[in-house]
């Protein structure tokens, strides 16, 4: 019978907490320490196994992994060059060892054949005394004590010694510290240290608020290329470009003498042409602007593009797009969706790329129209799945409230709807029985619906937009087929004149308009949208100077019932059906690039929702 083994493992518990509590208290008491870290007028300890030697000071530069703007090392004590001893062979110094352990730093400094892993004695010119003492001890207990008045010294010197961790803590800490007064401050910080996390968060909180932070004297003391970098950036949250000028007057007369001559170059930063024109009148009278060429010709720019609308095309630059914040919120109202019928409004914001959740319409409505007026919602008509309706209700985004409406005259269903100098029109559509070619004005001071003259083609699923003081509808469904028609209203002489057709029929197309022009977007082109073959991702534009339509770039995907919009300088298509599906595909229409891109998704598929923007 062979004997049990009487092998045994042994294990200690809490074996390195201990160990390091010991050596954490020989460091306090400067007991078995032979190895010296000065910062400034401190002499800062760590364990060794062998006596001290006098310095003799060598300097160097820090390892090219280890450099960092503003800091050097100088090395002390080379037995070598003392002559006073052999060099040191296994002799453990625990500080190297340790500070090696947390800090890429110096791990590449003491575990390589350089200089400076053998000294005794190192120095490191511009570092803290007191923020290089928390942090060795750092290194002894894993603990470190983050306040207000040592969170940058900590930061830098973490950042130099490369501790990871320390640096995360650091900057974590400063994340939660911001605020109006301070977030510039950070922003500049984190970008010299490299810290690109706290940069972008800073960065971005300083857009956010930058309302809050443009009344601080953060602001105001920045160099001119900062505050360009400000100026030029699209993410700020802003009401309005005057917000931004403001801001910049009050930034150059803080010290006028010095940064007069930067106004220009600044100025040049400033959406001009997006200011209103009285505005602008007003800024060729001030003597800030009179007296300086170049300023003169950036506010002749601007008047150019107000007194000459029709060479907006020509006249776009950087200073005609428009800042993010700035171009208005866009609300997608209702539609089709999986449970057929959404009553749900959400909303996007260019600035941070998504759509939310808003609110809710009382009631389901399927093939209704949406206009805006004094920046409310005005659902109109539409079906509830069993009747057609001509009931009208009006959505306060401000307020979140709804309220009701005097009803149309006629019940309608796939009409469209539009603001035109004032007055709303609801426009063609079905009533349940037969397809409309009448069309019904809201007047917002009588609050009261009257008729205008009828069109001269019954439409349903019908596109209206509104261009040159004139209200277009474009395609829609007669009841034989779908349209490739077009005709525009003049409200000053009460009559609708046919315009060039489409080259294609377009039933449940969505339209919008841009500098002059008028856009055509997707839609179907078949008595029935239910064969995917007839759906189109086909975009045409009018324009009414030449009356004529050209092609251009298509859509990624062919869509029916796609809601359209213009935000800002770029044409939205949201949703829309595809034959199976109902989408919550966005895209975003460049005209100036002709080029098609996909932005945030809607929060839900849906299809014929009514698309509009709001000023708020």
């Amino acid at each position: 019978m062979e004997p049990c083994s009487s092998d045994e493992f042994f294990q200690a518990l809490n074996h390195a907490e201990q160990t390091f509590k010991k050596m954490e208290n020989y460091l306090r008491h400067k007991q078995l320490c032979d190895v010296i870290l000065v910062a400034g007028d401190r002499r800062i300890p760590a364990h060794s196994l062998r006596a001290s030697r006098a310095p003799l000071p060598l300097m160097f530069p820090a390892p090219a992994s280890c450099q960092s703007p503003g800091y050097s090392l100088i090395a002390c004590s080379d037995p070598h060059d003392s002559g006073r001893g052999e060099p040191l062979t296994q002799t453990t110094c625990f500080l190297r060892l340790v500070l090696s352990s947390v800090s890429d730093y110096f791990a590449a400094m003491f575990t390589n054949d350089v200089r400076e892993a053998r000294q005794e004695e190192i120095k490191m010119e511009g570092v803290e005394p007191n923020a290089l003492w928390s942090l060795i001890q750092y290194a002894y207990t894993g603990r470190l004590e983050l306040k207000e008045d040592n969170i940058e010294c900590l930061l830098s010197t973490a950042c130099l010694l490369q501790l990871s961790q320390v640096v995360e803590a650091c900057c974590k800490f400063l994340m939660k510290q911001l605020h109006p007064s301070n977030c510039l401050g950070i922003r500049s910080f984190a970008d010299a240290q490299g810290c690109t996390d706290l940069h972008k968060v800073a960065h971005n909180y300083t857009m956010e608020h930058f309302m809050e932070v443009i009344r601080n004297q953060e602001f105001v003391l920045l160099p001119a290329n900062e505050i360009a970098k400000l100026l030029a950036s699209d993410d700020m949250n802003i009401p309005n470009e005057e917000t931004i000028l403001n801001a910049l007057l009050t930034w150059v007369r803080h010290d006028l003498e010095q940064r007069r001559k930067d106004l220009s170059k600044l100025l040049a930063y400033i959406r001009l042409p997006l200011l209103a024109p009285q505005f602008l009148a007003d800024m060729e009278n001030n003597a800030l602007f009179r007296d300086d060429i170049e300023c003169q010709k950036l506010i002749m720019e601007a008047m150019k593009y107000h007194l000459l609308p029709e060479r907006r095309p020509m006249l776009q630059s950087p200073r005609t797009k428009p800042r993010k914040s700035t171009v208005g919120t866009l609300f997608a109202v209702g539609g089709m969706d999986s449970t057929k019928g959404a009553t749900s409004i959400e909303k996007y914001d260019l600035r941070t790329n998504m759509w939310t959740p808003v609110a809710n319409m009382n009631g389901r409505r399927l093939q209704f129209g949406v206009a805006v007026l004094d920046d409310k919602l005005y659902v109109v008509g539409g079906r509830d799945g069993l009747k057609t309706l001509n009931t009208v209700e009006c959505y306060n985004p401000k307020t979140k409230t709804w309220s009701v409406m005097p009803p149309m005259s006629t019940h309608r269903h796939g009409l469209g709807v539009a603001v035109l100098e004032g007055p709303m029109y609801a426009v063609g559509g079905h009533d349940g029985w037969s397809y409309l070619n009448t069309v019904e004005r809201w007047d917002p001071q009588a609050r009261q619906w009257n008729f205008v003259a009828t069109m001269s083609t019954p439409r349903s699923t019908v596109g209206v937009a509104v261009l040159s003081g004139k209200l277009y509808a474009v395609g829609g469904r007669d009841g034989s087929s779908c349209l490739k028609s077009v005709e525009c209203f003049d409200p000053h002489t009460n009559k609708w004149t046919l315009c060039a057709q489409m080259s294609k029929r377009r039933g449940g197309v969505g339209v919008t308009t841009w500098n002059g022009l008028l856009y055509a977007i997707g839609g179907h082109d078949a008595p029935t949208s239910n064969l995917t073959s007839r759906l189109s991702d086909c975009v045409e534009r009018y324009d009414p100077k030449t009356d004529m339509w050209t092609a251009v770039a298509s859509m990624s995907i062919s869509r029916d019932a796609v809601g359209v919009c213009l935000l800002g300088d770029k044409l939205y298509a949201v949703g829309g059906y595809d034959g199976q599906t109902y989408l919550n595909i966005v895209e975003a229409y460049d005209p100036q690039t002709n080029e098609w891109t996909q932005v945030a998704p809607l929060c839900l598929g849906r299809a014929g929702a009514c698309v509009v923007t709001v000023k708020i």
